[in-house]
C-alpha cells in the first residue's frame, strides 16, 4: 500500500536526480576505443589508400608516420597519438573516414570473388575440355596452341607436384582477358545499347 505521507514533506524525490546531458563515462570510453580502432585501421592500409582519406593534415601525417615505425614500443606510442588525433575530429569527419572505410571493404569483397571466379574458370580448363572451346569462342584472338601447352603442362605439374609456373601463366592470362573486358563492357555503357548482353 502506497505511503500518504511520501512527497508531503515539500519536494519530489526526483527533484534531485541529476539531469546528464553528456554520455556517461562507460560512453566516453568506448567511443575512444572506436576512434583508436579506426586509426589502426587506417595504419593497416596501403599508405596510397591513406593518402586519398578525406581528413585533416595532421591526423593524417600522423598516421603515415605510424606506418613507418617498425620498433613494437614506437609503434604502440604513436598508435595511441594516432588515437589521440582521431578524437579531435568531429563527427561529420569520423562519419567520413568510416564511410570510405567501407567502401573500400565493399571492393575488396568484389575483387576476391573476381578472382575466385577467375581461379574456378582456370582449374575448368584443367579438368574439362569444353571449357578451352568456350574460351576460345568468346576470345578468338587466344593462341589456342600456346593454351593447350600451358594447359598440359598445368596438369603435368600438378600430377608430379612441380612448382605451378603453367598454372600461373594460365591465371595470368584469364585475369588479363576480364580486365580487357571491364573496359569494353563500359564503353558499350556509354554508346546506349539498349540490347541485353548475351550470357
Amino acid at each position: 500500500m502506497p505511503n500518504p505521507n511520501r512527497g508531503a514533506v515539500g519536494f519530489q524525490s526526483n527533484e534531485f536526480e541529476q539531469e546528464y546531458e553528456r554520455p556517461s563515462k562507460s560512453e566516453l570510453k568506448r567511443q575512444m576505443d572506436d576512434l583508436q580502432k579506426l586509426g589502426a585501421l587506417l595504419v593497416a592500409e596501403p599508405r596510397d589508400r591513406v593518402k586519398r582519406v578525406p581528413m585533416p593534415e595532421d591526423v593524417k601525417d600522423a598516421i603515415l608516420m605510424c606506418q613507418t615505425i617498425t620498433n613494437h614500443e614506437g609503434r604502440r606510442r604513436q598508435l595511441q597519438f594516432v588515437g589521440k588525433k582521431m578524437r579531435s575530429l568531429n563527427e561529420e569527419e569520423v562519419a567520413v573516414i568510416q564511410r570510405t572505410i567501407d567502401s573500400w571493404k565493399g571492393a575488396s569483397k568484389a575483387e576476391t570473388a573476381a578472382l575466385h571466379a577467375l581461379e574456378r574458370r582456370r582449374d575448368k580448363l584443367l579438368t574439362d575440355d569444353t571449357a578451352l572451346t568456350k574460351l576460345l569462342e568468346e576470345n578468338p584472338e587466344l593462341d589456342v596452341q600456346h593454351l593447350r601447352t600451358l594447359i598440359r603442362n598445368a596438369r603435368k605439374e600438378q600430377a608430379e607436384s612441380k612448382p605451378p609456373k603453367a598454372y600461373r601463366e594460365l591465371f595470368q592470362i584469364l585475369k588479363d582477358l576480364s580486365k580487357k573486358a571491364k573496359p569494353a563492357a563500359g564503353e558499350d555503357d556509354e554508346a546506349g545499347d539498349d540490347e541485353p548482353a548475351d550470357e
